[in-house]
């Protein structure tokens, strides 16, 4: 086939291909506009329909996207403007309304009758602290707050507090309720069930590590594994530190020698300290990890939470 006649018929199939694309087309608006005449014969409710619908043209899909996230403000708990509010409140008077803690009150809550306590009846207040925040509806929130007094009693009040809408505004919307405390939670079962040799290697390092944190004698860096920062109490809490209880979560705590390097081991140390008040019992948290024969800190918590530690 000669070389023009090839070129020719290359050229005319986009061509073809492009007027049978353009036929399919008109043909679309031709059936849509038969459609719309047919509708406004038929009465205005198919008008209607025929109008939303519209034309039946090729139309390229839009690609699936995610909706946008709706981020709303971070509620701030307003458990501080409570407890505030019920310190002045508790330690004010409708007799002395105005005094600095009447003022307080009536400052936070304009809307809130102040109390009327008879002289000596009741035990002086010593401190209050907010134990639980619930959110409610419309910026609603109620706060549990602790009231602890110097015979040692302890009342749980319940504050209505509403927060503006970005949290930076808070009021109290009605006189404190007296409730009942949180209910005691259900402990759960610890982890640490190995019980580890008083006298081995991983007690006496735990021991030297927390005799350093805590009564600033010798350099803590010298107990840690390598990259871990970890700054000693400061001024130092105790002049004497004794480890009476090692357990652990793994097996390998129990090693006479200590394993292979990188071994890694989670204890929890129950510990006794000691300064001029008295005898304090303290318990830690650690991990360790086994290295060069030794065992060094990995991290340590105070008391029994799980996980973390220095970084």
């Amino acid at each position: 086939m000669p070389k023009g006649k090839k070129s020719s018929r290359g050229e005319a199939a986009p061509a073809i291909a492009a007027g049978v694309e353009l036929e399919k087309m008109r043909r679309r608006v031709r059936l849509s506009r038969l459609a719309l005449f047919i509708a406004i014969a038929a009465g205005p409710i198919a008008l209607a329909v025929a109008v939303t619908s519209g034309p039946a043209t090729a139309k390229a899909a839009a690609p699936n996207r995610p909706a946008p996230a709706r981020t709303a403000a971070a509620a701030t708990d307003p458990a501080g403007y409570a407890q505030v509010f019920l310190d002045a409140w508790l330690r004010s008077s409708a007799d002395e309304a105005g005094s600095v803690q009447a003022r307080l009150a009536q400052l936070l809550a304009p809307d809130v009758a102040l109390p009327d306590p008879a002289a000596g009846a009741q035990s002086k207040l010593r401190s209050v602290t907010a134990v639980r925040s619930v959110q409610r509806d419309g910026g609603a929130w109620t706060v549990t707050v602790a009231a602890q007094y110097a015979d040692s009693t302890v009342r749980y009040f319940a504050v209505p507090v509403v927060a503006g809408a970005r949290g930076a505004s808070f009021a109290v919307t009605g006189a404190p309720g007296v409730v009942a405390g949180p209910a005691r939670a259900t402990v759960p079962k610890s982890p640490y069930t190995v019980s580890v040799p008083s006298d081995g290697a991983l007690t006496a390092a735990v021991g030297e590590f927390l005799g350093t944190y805590l009564t600033g004698t010798g350099e803590v860096d010298r107990y840690l594994a390598p990259g871990v920062k970890l700054t000693p109490v400061s001024p130092a809490p105790y002049r004497a530190v004794a480890v009476h209880e090692v357990s652990a979560v793994e097996e390998a705590a129990t090693a006479g020698p200590v394993p292979a390097d990188g071994t890694k081991v989670r204890v929890r140390a129950q510990a006794e300290a000691r300064d001029e008040a008295g005898r304090w019992p303290l318990t830690y948290e650690l991990a360790l990890t086994a290295r060069s024969g030794r065992w060094d800190i990995a991290s340590l918590q105070p008391g029994t939470v799980q996980g973390g530690g220095a970084r």
